[in-house]
């Protein structure tokens, strides 16, 4: 079956063309047709495989059809996400899809001004993708109605529920005037997530689930390498310099490390990017683009981002530290092999991350692949960029030694 086969719009068709969706993925196959009809929808799909496309397609071509003119008459769906990427990706993908269409969308997040915003709300829109965080205050500012919203979506709806938003998802339900349509995708679902779920949709609620048995996309190539944490650095760093010109993202388990290991990059002349929560909105979309335009190809990043990058042509995922929940390993590889494209993920395990492995492993219901480094190549690396290293803190000594016995001089002389 082709997009083309549809009953959907023909402006909507002219997009998917111009965008080349000839072919529903199968997460779009399986949702698409229940989501036009109406039904509640609970859909688990790995990542990569088209998941925003599926409920973005069906929602805009209702609406379409609905609407007479391009003017708006009340915010008719709501998409919420957990992060600001992510939200901005789904933006993105809804303006994409929307263009020629009577729809109009507007993505809404945290971290910037929010006049700009509010003239954007106050003009009409008919789709809001939003954080709950800059949604709530819009909403407790009085900028913001839901009186005519009849579809509700929630995107990583796993991690939404995980957060805790689980009261404000009732208390927006609640806000709902009309009869709703509830639709939650993600990646993951545990069966603690999936009961919340449920309380949330109706009985008859409609449950797709995608590859179940392999929650990692048969597109991506996933391994593990056992290194010693003081030595991660080196074997990243030979890592990067092995793949020049290969768009990679390296993932660490908190901020610090993240800026402990830009640095050191840096020190053996590897220009990198950064995004993590301390970073302002501005400094993230900055870096996102400049790491989606190309203009560097290594972004070093917290799990802030490990759900929001949609970039088809990155090589390379490198879990630098081991996630601390076993479902983020899932998020953090679907960033390489997406759509048709195939990647690979390679993560550092230490000694002290072994357990973790393990609850991994266990999450995916299979072992990662080893590669294995022979005692003789692991000390090799480790020399080689100790040694330059050391030489190069040799020379700041030097050059530190020979600046102050030129001062001496100096003070003898006068």
């Amino acid at each position: 079956m082709k997009f083309n086969d549809y009953h959907i719009s023909d402006d909507l068709k002219k997009n998917l063309t111009k965008l080349g969706f000839i072919r529903p993925t199968d997460i779009q196959f399986k949702a698409i047709g229940s989501i036009l009809q109406g039904e509640d929808v609970l859909a688990v799909a790995q990542t990569g495989t088209g998941k925003t496309a599926a409920f973005a397609i069906p929602t805009i071509d209702k609406i379409h059809r609905f609407k007479s003119s391009k003017r708006s008459y009340g915010i008719k769906c709501i998409v919420l996400a957990p992060t600001r990427e992510l939200v901005q990706q789904i933006g993105h993908v809804f303006t994409q899809l929307s263009a020629h269409t009577r729809v109009k969308t507007f993505a809404l997040f945290g971290g910037v001004e929010q006049e700009h915003q509010v003239t954007k709300l106050q003009d009409g829109i008919d789709i809001l993708i939003a954080t709950p965080g800059r949604m709530f205050d819009l909403i407790n500012q009085g900028f913001l109605r839901l009186e005519a919203v009849s579809t509700l979506i929630l995107d990583e709806a796993d991690h939404m529920l995980d957060l805790g938003f689980i009261d404000d998802i009732e208390y927006i339900k609640k806000m709902l005037k009309f009869k709703h349509q509830t639709l939650f995708f993600s990646a993951t679902f545990n069966d603690e997530i999936r009961k919340l779920a449920y309380s949330q949709v109706k009985s008859a609620a409609i449950r797709i689930q995608i590859d179940p048995k392999d929650k990692v996309s048969k597109n991506i190539r996933h391994f593990v390498m056992f290194i010693e944490m003081d030595d991660k650095r080196f074997f990243l760093e030979q890592f990067i310099k092995d793949h020049p010109d290969r768009k990679i993202i390296v993932f660490a388990r908190t901020k610090v490390r993240v800026e402990r290991i830009e640095k050191a990059m840096a020190r053996v002349g590897i220009s990198t990017l950064t995004i993590h929560g301390d970073k302002d909105q501005p400094q993230r979309s900055a870096a996102m683009k400049q790491f989606r335009q190309g203009e560097l190809n290594i972004l070093i990043a917290t799990d802030v981002s490990a759900r929001g990058i949609d970039i088809a042509d990155i090589d390379f995922v490198i879990n630098y530290d081991l996630p601390e929940k076993p479902e983020n390993y899932v998020h953090r590889v679907g960033r390489t092999g997406r759509g048709i494209n195939k990647g690979e993920a390679i993560s550092f395990c230490a000694t002290e991350e072994r357990d973790t492995l393990h609850a991994i492993q266990t999450f995916l219901q299979k072992p990662i692949d080893e590669i294995a480094i022979s005692k003789g190549d692991y000390k090799t690396i480790i020399q080689a960029h100790s040694y330059e290293q050391l030489s190069l803190q040799a020379l700041v000594e030097a050059d530190s030694e020979w600046t102050q016995g030129a001062n001496k001089k100096k003070r003898k002389k006068k």
